[in-house]
């Protein structure tokens, strides 16, 4: 190879090498400002966010089969709640000693939340305003300057975008965070819920506040109910089958399907499949909580509400003027299943709860 030769080589790799070291530059430098833009909040601390919330239960336009709250690349901006009362703004802060829902409380209440909001105001002014004061003060809200409840320019900026990723807060480091933590917990943001369990509750809410321990202790509030049901059912299993057979019949709305020769081991199983909401009642929470609460029933109590659906699905018992009625003597017991439970225990009316009983019973026997 001749030495031109060589020298043009050289600088073709040469090329190379800066053009590979400029498009790795090129690299990094997106890498570190999709970093910054898009996984803004990764380093912060992950115990406090704002997470999506929806209910697998309810229809959303579809997003509730994928675990969305919105749809892809949709996000909603929402302002701090700002209330005006006869010409008079309020912003609800959390932050605001003097607002409605403090003044509500108990005077004990009442003290510690505004001890709690003038600590938090104190600090807030420190670190914004670089304003120190003494949160003992006499004349402590004289000395804010920030954080005042009508400064329309701190409330009116305070705003949270809401999308499918979840906003992680970190209110040591953050003083806006603190902010918005205050600011959710006293509703001042109306797609917002202070924790799961309200969220759960309002069907408004598409975003709750997730603080860990107490969004763990929520989720697995279900679980803990649903594994108290099942220990029930295991135990009428194992000792009880004519208690189960009355609990079965009270839960399920198919009553008639179980008489005295029904296999335990059917109505184990079909209860076992109510308690995980797979049942008539698919809200798995309220499943497992109606089966430990009847459960829990007297014998006598369970076999008398038995007694009564059966009666009503064979017309011993019938409705009529809007009272159910003794079908044979057209006695009136009352307009509900808990009106008729209180009449038939009644020792005055034993013989229209022993004829109920006798032509039930022949069902049963079957």
């Amino acid at each position: 190879m001749t030495k031109k030769a060589k020298k043009e080589s050289t600088q073709v790799v040469e090329t190379e090498v800066n053009t590979v070291e400029a498009v790795e530059t090129i690299e990094q430098k997106e890498t570190r400002e999709t970093t910054l833009i898009e996984k803004y909040g990764l380093e912060k601390d992950q115990t406090i966010a704002i997470r999506p919330y929806f209910n697998p239960e309810s229809e959303n336009m579809g997003l509730e089969n994928y675990g969305m709250t919105l749809f892809e690349n949709v996000w909603h901006t929402e302002e701090l709640t700002c209330l005006e009362i006869n010409g008079v703004k309020r912003y609800v802060t959390g932050l605001n000693e003097f607002s409605p829902e403090i003044k509500k409380l108990s005077p004990a209440e009442r003290d510690v939340r505004i001890r709690q909001v003038r600590g938090a105001v104190a600090q807030l002014e420190a670190e914004l305003a670089s304003n120190i004061i003494d949160p003992n003060a006499p004349d402590f809200w004289n000395q804010v300057k920030l954080l005042r409840p009508d400064n329309d320019e701190l409330w009116g900026k305070i705003k949270v975008k809401l999308g499918n990723d979840p906003i992680y807060l970190d209110p040591k480091t953050d003083p806006y965070d603190l902010i918005k933590i205050f600011a959710i917990e006293a509703g001042g943001f109306d797609m917002i819920a202070k924790n799961l369990s309200e969220a759960k509750s309002n069907g408004r809410k598409k975003f709750y506040l997730d603080k860990f321990e107490e969004t763990v202790n929520t989720r697995t509030s279900t679980s803990k109910l649903r594994n108290r049901a099942l220990a029930a059912l295991q135990s009428l299993y194992d000792t009880n089958p004519t208690k189960l057979l009355y609990v079965a019949k009270v839960v399920d709305p198919d009553s008639t399907a179980y008489i005295k020769s029904t296999p335990n081991d059917v109505m184990y199983e079909n209860m076992d499949i109510f308690i995980y909401g797979e049942g008539s009642e698919t809200n798995k929470e309220k499943a497992a909580k109606l089966f430990l609460d009847v459960s829990r029933m007297e014998l006598g109590e369970l076999k008398i509400l038995s007694v009564i659906k059966d009666a009503k699905f064979f017309n011993f018992l019938t409705a009529k003027n809007g009272y159910i009625t003794d079908s044979i003597t057209g006695s009136r017991l009352g307009k509900t299943n808990e009106e008729v439970y209180s009449f038939l225990i009644n020792p005055v009316n034993e013989d229209i709860l022993q004829s109920l009983l006798d032509k039930v019973e022949k069902y049963w026997n079957k």
